[in-house]
């Protein structure tokens, strides 16, 4: 209500004494249009536990030129051959109609544009006649067509016949217009028209232009009225440019359909709703695998099979006890179309479509498990036997055998994680002998630290039990700061498994259960891994689009022996730390066991858990920051240790693993008695990121 008529003082001021404040009830879910409505809500009535954002939906159809409405531009004396703008609103002076027509004039000349203005001229006769005695003194009198008031619907016009509807403007209009006043519009309908129609539009910035559209991404001229109350001849000739070329005006008008699809596509509404009223799951339902997806129509056909032909101990897996939430974070590409298809093909296995919003991988895992997590509390009968949070990639296949093999490890050991095993098929590095060496040692590695520690979760296959999920507070969204921008961390899982380790729980490695890694990890990324900036650089853990069309070719051929050295060193240098140190640092008490004492040798295990409890008092109130709380201390140990635990993986993964790479070169003429000390200032350097370096993440393979 306040934004809708802020100065009619119908409402009065904040905190609208004229009108009640809405009540709190576990009975009552209140809807607010955008996120400025939501906020403003919660600030007259703070107390307000039930209110979400239900955007205005438009059904996203292009418009089109039919039988009905070919004559439309000959009723209205339009030539057919001219760029038609359109406006669609009331004639009233707070919709700033005048603009248009200046706008108009400044087309004078270039364009040949007509101007339709859909609206009832007797709704206030005195601006009807200032705006056509003010068309006149600009000279465009004769191009401006006042046309009344058009059918909002379609199905409005049943037996109606010579009538038009918006749409049927829309049909034959070349842009649409809203250059309306700052403070008197709210939502902009007529914005949002033109996107679902598939046409481009043009508007100023009124109040909230960029809650509802601008802050989106959607691509118009925007007439900034605080600065010019008229347009500007630099907004005129934007405009007039726009008219000119139709491969702009189509790409803009292109881009902004499909954005509006996914912000104000009339499934919106359904997902909010799926949220709220959530569909209910089978009371056999034991596993929901989660698969964030982005773009992946390529992908996830075989995906969705390898998912859908599960095997048990004896046959197909029971697929009342599995089910799939397939989290969209913002496809442009079939993705969501091939999930629907598939789910409508094999309604055997429940599949459920979710959207996240907010761009990021772990924003959408966390999305589907926490959805997942809510509804399986309702099985009925079935909700008190434990049920699992599985993690899958959309850009790998998993084996048969991948959800009973997990399932089965979790159950028998009772751990809260079931970590998966992961690999490459070896044909797809054919006559790339060096690169599959320096993959295939990281893999060796990674098969003996796992058995012994359990390993820690990846996104790309790994199960956690819904209470314990829970109890941590489910996956936690870092962020990092990245050319003035704030992104998402990209090490949510592995940050996840480390809450869960660090909450006293154990995580259990399950060989049979198996994921093949894409290789385009690989092939679209190799060159940041040989130099290890797979992952960013300086501090940031961010990696590009590594899809096979993403800007810069992959690498077919064999890496040099040089650049082979550079990738294994950051290969190891990313895997050490983290799969020999990290678990001992979360759970000294594995120094215990005698099998990680035989892999480090008594001695070893001796110092180390000596050095960790020493690190851990040293730093217990100095970093408070989660993702430093295990990094920093890592790398700290890695350098200490480095040598000595280099001994133990080539005595038990092979020779061929070699000795550690070289120290940076700011720590090769550190004393010998002060290298803890400098390594300390090395590692905890928030600032220039030359740890983060070092290590380079390079451990994408």
């Amino acid at each position: 209500m306040w934004q809708s008529e802020p100065s009619s003082g119908k409402y009065g001021e904040f905190p609208y004494q004229n009108t009640p404040q809405p009540v709190d009830s576990p009975f009552i879910h209140y809807l607010a249009l955008h996120e400025t409505a939501r906020r403003r809500t919660l600030e007259w009535a703070p107390h307000l536990r039930n209110i979400d954002v239900l955007p205005n939906t438009f059904a996203h159809r292009r418009a089109a030129v039919t039988e009905h409405n070919a004559g439309f531009r000959r009723v209205h004396g339009i030539p057919e051959d001219v760029p038609l703008l359109s406006r669609i609103t009331r004639i009233v002076p707070q919709k700033r109609i005048d603009r248009d027509l200046h706008l108009l004039a400044g087309l004078a000349g270039r364009t040949g544009a007509y101007l339709f203005v859909a609206g009832e001229p007797a709704e206030c006769p005195a601006e009807y006649e200032r705006l056509t005695a003010l068309a006149a003194r600009l000279g465009v009198a004769g191009r401006v067509v006042f046309g009344g008031r058009l059918a909002p619907h379609e199905a409005d016009l049943a037996g109606a016949p010579g009538r038009f509807s918006v749409r049927d403007l829309l049909a034959h209009t070349t842009l649409v217009t809203f250059l309306t006043s700052y403070d008197y519009e709210s939502y902009g309908n007529p914005v949002g028209e033109a996107i679902a129609s598939g046409v481009p539009y043009v508007s100023t910035r009124y109040e909230l232009y960029d809650t509802v559209y601008g802050n989106k991404g959607f691509r118009a001229p925007v007439l900034d009225v605080g600065v010019s109350d008229l347009p500007t001849v630099s907004f005129v000739d934007e405009v007039a440019e726009l008219l000119e070329n139709d491969t702009e005006r189509a790409a803009m008008a292109d881009f902004n359909h499909e954005l509006g699809r996914r912000h104000f596509g009339r499934d919106s509404a359904e997902r909010l709703l799926d949220r709220l009223f959530l569909v209910p799951m089978g009371e056999r339902t034991r596993m929901s695998v989660v698969l964030p997806v982005f773009d992946e129509a390529a992908n996830l056909p075989a995906v969705l099979d390898s998912l859908y032909h599960q095997r048990g101990a004896a046959g197909p897996l029971d697929r009342s006890l599995y089910e799939i939430v397939l989290v969209d974070n913002n496809s442009t590409d079939d993705t969501v179309a091939i999930a629907r298809r598939f789910a409508e093909d094999h309604p055997d296995l429940p599949v459920h479509v979710v959207a996240e919003p907010e761009q990021g991988v772990a924003c959408a895992r966390r999305t589907g498990m926490d959805f997942a997590s809510a509804r399986s509390r309702g099985r009925g009968p079935g909700a008190d036997e434990r049920f699992l949070l599985v993690s899958a990639d959309a850009d790998c296949r998993v084996d048969p055998d991948w959800l009973c093999e997990l399932f089965t490890a979790m159950e028998s050991g009772k751990a809260a994680i079931g970590v998966c095993d992961y690999y490459y098929s070896a044909e797809h590095f054919t006559g790339r002998p060096r690169l599959w060496d320096a993959i295939s040692k990281t893999l060796r590695c990674r098969a003996v630290t796992f058995a012994l520690f359990g390993g820690f979760p990846d996104g790309k296959g790994f199960a956690v039990d819904r209470d314990v999920y829970d109890r941590v507070g489910g996956i936690e969204i870092f962020y990092q700061l990245q050319g003035g921008r704030f992104v998402n961390h990209l090490s949510d899982d592995w940050d996840f498994g480390i809450k869960v380790r660090g909450s006293g729980e154990d995580i259990v490695y399950a060989p049979g259960s198996r994921v093949e890694i894409n290789p385009r990890r690989v092939d679209h990324a190799i060159d940041e891994v040989i130099t290890g900036r797979a992952y960013g650089s300086d501090g940031i853990i961010v990696m590009r689009d590594i899809r096979v069309d993403a800007p810069g070719p992959g690498r077919e051929s064999d890496l040099t022996a040089e650049e082979a050295l550079q990738a294994w060193e950051f290969s190891v240098k990313d895997f050490t730390p983290k799969n020999t140190i990290l678990p001992v640092l979360l759970t000294p008490s594995l120094l215990d066991d005698d099998a990680v004492v035989e892999f480090f040798g008594a001695g070893l295990a001796e110092r180390l858990g000596r050095r960790i409890a020493e690190i851990t008092e040293e730093m217990r109130v100095v970093d408070f920051t989660p993702i430093h709380s295990y990094k920093t201390p890592c790398y700290r140990l890695y350098f200490e240790f480095a040598e000595e635990i280099f001994a133990r993986l080539r005595a038990t993964v092979g020779e061929d693993i070699g000795h550690p790479p070289p120290l940076p070169p700011c720590l090769r003429d550190v004393p010998p008695d002060r290298f803890p000390e400098f390594v300390k200032y090395y590692c905890e350097d928030r600032e220039s990121g030359d740890a983060h370096n070092y290590f380079g993440n390079g451990g994408v393979f």
